[in-house]
């Protein structure tokens, strides 16, 4: 006689001292302007809601279209629009009230024009008590060098980590890009620099798509990052490279649609999975599905917790 398994898999993680009910997050950039909307995000199954990338001073961005659905998927080019500090501080504080009772942490995502301004910013930010502080250095669609030159250089990395971290007693996760030569090099710097964590990836490119019957570029801003499914395999690429070189918690973020996916960047080590774009496919019960299929597939396996099956791609390279 077959017996079926009876037990339910326990999905919840600890990601740089935090507990997280499971290991879903709602990445930055999709959703997250309002303490309302992450608690909606939270109530759809969330295990952790993260902000919009927000900055000193109001930003707003660039005109429509800002995003397209291309095929294989997204392209955005959003301009990193946000109400400014003082208006998230009040909001991050009415999300942590209401997401108190459903233990689901608020990750407070953070860029600025200069390394100085980090700092302020974190400063600021720290005020409203996020359980952790993302520090975006990796968006690849403004037109101000500095940004795009902060997560392509290590000791410029190093250099915005040690700032934020001079200025708050939060926890950081550094959000780094796929769009450098070698991302385990600007991983070891952040980590040696105080990073307690890491957000690997943000999109990839810029890319561009025509109308072809204008001749002219899709998005207003003419390029944009590629995220959805066609960023995946360079994601898991890049957790890997970083979880085989560092023993460092990791929240794997580019391309995560289903259970499969999230499954995949755990076995090679992931700690958390960011999910953004699915969002725009599969719509808000997206982090429910997926937690019910990392279940499934642990069932299957036999595994009762997320570190039974993590990493174990890492050891089957035969690296751990």
């Amino acid at each position: 006689m077959t017996h079926q398994a009876t037990f339910s898999p326990d999905l919840s993680v600890t990601l740089c001292g935090v507990r997280l009910p499971n290991p879903t997050v709602l990445a930055s950039g999709i959703l997250g302007l309002t303490h309302g909307v992450l608690v909606r995000v939270a109530k759809a199954g969330a295990g952790a809601v993260t902000t919009k990338s927000v900055s000193l001073a109001p930003r707003d961005g660039y005109h429509n279209p800002v995003v397209l659905e291309w095929g294989s998927g997204l392209i955005n080019a959003v301009g990193l629009s946000n109400p400014g500090v003082e208006v998230m501080v009040d909001e991050i504080r009415a999300a942590k009230e209401q997401l108190a009772p459903l233990g689901v942490p608020v990750i407070a995502s953070i860029f600025a024009d200069n390394i100085y301004d980090f700092g302020t910013i974190a400063r600021y930010i720290t005020d409203a008590r996020p359980d952790l502080i993302e520090v975006n250095i990796s968006c690849p669609n403004v037109d101000d060098q500095y940004l795009r030159m902060f997560a392509s250089d290590p000791y410029v990395s190093a250099q915005v980590t040690r700032r934020v971290k001079a200025n708050t007693d939060i926890p950081i996760l550094v959000k780094l890009s796929p769009n450098v030569s070698d991302i385990v090099r600007i991983a070891e710097a952040v980590v040696e620099a105080g990073a307690d964590g890491i957000t690997a990836v943000n999109t990839l490119g810029p890319g561009m798509i025509l109308d072809v019957e204008t001749l002219q570029p899709v998005l207003s801003h003419g390029r944009g990052g590629i995220s959805g499914p066609a960023l995946r395999p360079i994601a898991v690429r890049c957790v890997y490279d970083i979880c085989r070189a560092l023993d460092v918690p990791v929240v794997a973020t580019g391309g995560v649609m289903t259970g499969r996916d999230a499954v995949e960047m755990i076995l090679v080590g992931a700690t958390a999975v960011g999910i953004g774009s699915a969002v725009y496919y599969r719509g808000l019960d997206v982090f429910r599905k997926v937690c019910e299929e990392i279940q499934d597939y642990m069932v299957r396996h036999g595994y009762q917790r997320l570190d039974d099956f993590r990493g174990l791609a890492l050891k089957s390279f035969g690296h751990r």
